[in-house]
């Protein structure tokens, strides 16, 4: 499998979004102080970039570009600016982080957010104040539900803790991973979470009594959802972090992104806010990647050709685009501990003397798989831990096999731990990765401990673009706001918030950098002959910064501003202020 193979449904896919894009735009000619292509012909000095009907069209010096084209309007308000393909977050969740966005953050670190910044704690005791002020400034009886606490950062958290806050009412804290809830007795109540439960469904944790601590995590919180979802879906709130969101896309320069859990809330309810949010006057492009279990649950054995007939609709600007793809999950979380490792497992943390947690059986994953992988939909594989990878390796070799080495693209997702030998397999199988950007950042320095010698294997991104392999940096969305810039100036420096150095070897250069959250985001979406770098043909999609990334120290990268964003063709200057 050649990592530039491009399947059938690919190209198919690209026929349909190509023909449908075409929407009527005025011609017109940018000029920049400079163009940073990412391709092989980059311009030198002064640039015009012609663009037609949305598409770019030439791509030069700007005296020649003007002096053919001399009837188009030229568009001169960045040219003291930097043009820059447009940036791509390949893997967010928009409706989850419309919910996030709504609720009140005590974070473990400073995070952006639609209101401004949220200053993080660092300890159980700042984190009990801050949910205690919180509780008092949200009067009243309803369920309170509050984001961002760690573990590692916050330390241990229990119901009885929980209960001195409150005693009568609910409150549920999510983990910062997503994967984890902790209630205390009154939430437990609430969400009549009992005994019954350890049995009937994986991640109830109990202490060494027989008792619940609160703490629910990886399937657990899929049956609390059902009890939730009145909580977390009301459209007023959705309606309030959606554009908050939106916002936060705008100032990173954001033109695309990738949704890789369509229907987790269930389609119906998705489309619906997707229908009320989303249209055509948005500075950003939205892609959808169905969740193989929320398709399998509602469509059954017809899911894969529901998703093939779904991602054959014509691209239309004003509804999000399904991608002939499907997101399957391998183990957890990363930042819950979930992670399925090999021995010796965890050393330390909430899963001291455990492996993880495997999100599918292992054998079921190919079964589940092989329906899809026949149909040729790219795969997009949560596999996070070492021992993950090891069982994604193994399936996609056997797919393959089956299928006298029929070829797809499959993609890894989040990556939290790749070794050496893992490594070159991605290369020979032709696998690209999307790797979660903030893993080092945020926890490289905490997880020495945690896992020990394997934090060698965190997010080899250098080793891997070595290979030949694509490999994209994306947010998460919301466990990190989505910043590509941030991301990728983290991966030329590869510091921790501590102020650390975690794998040295794997910084990446500028060049690189860029093409993480660019051309190889694009690869991983199978979109990268349409946008990810300014070529003939493709999309006219631009990020326009005040400096050029490559003439700026990457330490100074979090401070260049986006001035604008082109989607289509079409501006969409930035307000200075969130």
């Amino acid at each position: 499998m050649k990592p530039n193979s491009v399947p059938i449904v690919v190209l198919l896919f690209t026929v349909l979004f190509i023909g449908g894009c075409n929407q009527e735009q005025p011609n017109i000619i940018f000029v920049a102080k400079e163009v940073v292509t990412l391709s092989e012909n980059q311009p030198i000095g002064a640039a015009g970039i012609l663009v037609e009907n949305g598409r770019i069209k030439e791509v030069g010096i700007l005296d020649e570009v003007v002096g053919k084209h001399p009837q188009v309007k030229v568009d001169r308000r960045y040219q003291e600016k930097t043009i820059l393909p447009g940036f791509i977050d390949p893997h967010v969740h928009m409706l989850l982080a419309s919910v996030v966005y709504s609720r009140p953050f005590i974070p473990p670190w400073d995070m952006s957010t639609p209101l401004g910044e949220v200053r993080g704690v660092q300890s159980l005791d700042a984190f009990l104040k801050r949910l205690k002020e919180i509780n008092s400034d949200h009067e009243g009886v309803d369920p309170l539900i509050v984001y961002g606490y760690h573990n590692l950062v916050h330390g241990d958290l229990n119901k009885e803790l929980l209960d001195q806050i409150s005693s009568t009412r609910p409150i549920l804290v999510w983990h910062y991973s997503i994967h984890d809830f902790y209630l205390n007795s009154a939430a437990l109540k609430w969400a009549e979470v009992d005994e019954s439960w350890i049995n009937e469904v994986q991640g109830v944790a109990i202490d060494s009594d027989g008792e619940l601590t609160g703490r629910l995590f990886e399937e657990a919180p899929k049956k609390l959802l059902g009890k939730l979802s009145f909580e977390l879906l009301g459209p007023s709130r959705v309606r309030e972090g959606f554009k908050g969101y939106e916002k936060l896309l705008h100032h990173s320069g954001v033109t695309a992104v990738a949704d890789l859990g369509y229907g987790i809330f269930g389609t119906r309810v998705e489309d619906f806010f997707y229908w009320r949010e989303y249209e055509d006057q948005d500075p950003y492009l939205l892609f959808l990647v169905p969740e193989y279990r929320a398709f399998h649950k509602r469509f059954g054995d017809s899911a894969p050709q529901e998703i093939l007939s779904m991602s054959s609709k014509p691209f239309n600007r004003d509804k999000p685009t399904v991608l002939p793809q499907v997101k399957f999950f391998v183990d957890g979380a990363f930042y819950s501990q979930t992670m399925r490792l090999s021995e010796p497992g965890y050393l330390s943390g909430q899963s001291k003397g455990a492996s993880g947690e495997w999100a599918t059986r292992p054998d079921e994953l190919k079964t589940n798989m092989q329906p899809y992988w026949e149909s040729g939909l790219s795969l997009r594989i949560h596999s996070n831990g070492d021992a993950a990878q090891s069982l994604t390796i193994d399936t996609v070799k056997s797919l393959s096999a089956a299928q006298q080495g029929k070829s797809q693209r499959v993609v890894i997702e989040h990556a939290a731990l790749i070794n050496e030998s893992q490594q070159q397999q991605f290369a020979e199988l032709g696998f690209g990765v999307s790797f979660a950007s903030h893993y080092v950042n945020h926890m490289g320095e905490d997880y020495k401990t945690v896992i020990g010698d394997k934090i060698s294997s965190i997010t080899p991104i250098k080793s891997l673009m070595s290979r030949g392999v694509p490999t994209s940096l994306h947010s998460d969305a919301p466990l990190a706001p989505p910043s590509p810039l941030r991301a990728a100036a983290a991966h030329v420096l590869r510091n921790t918030r501590v102020n650390t150095v975690v794998g040295r070897e794997q910084q990446l250069t500028k060049q690189e950098a860029l093409k993480s959250i660019t051309l190889h985001a694009a690869w991983a979406m199978g979109l990268e002959s349409e946008i990810g770098s300014i070529e003939v043909g493709k999309m006219a999609n631009f990020t326009v910064l005040d400096k050029n990334p490559l003439k700026t120290e990457v330490e100074d990268w979090s401070e260049l501003q986006v001035e604008s964003v082109v989607v289509q063709g079409r501006s969409f200057d930035v307000i200075p202020s969130l």
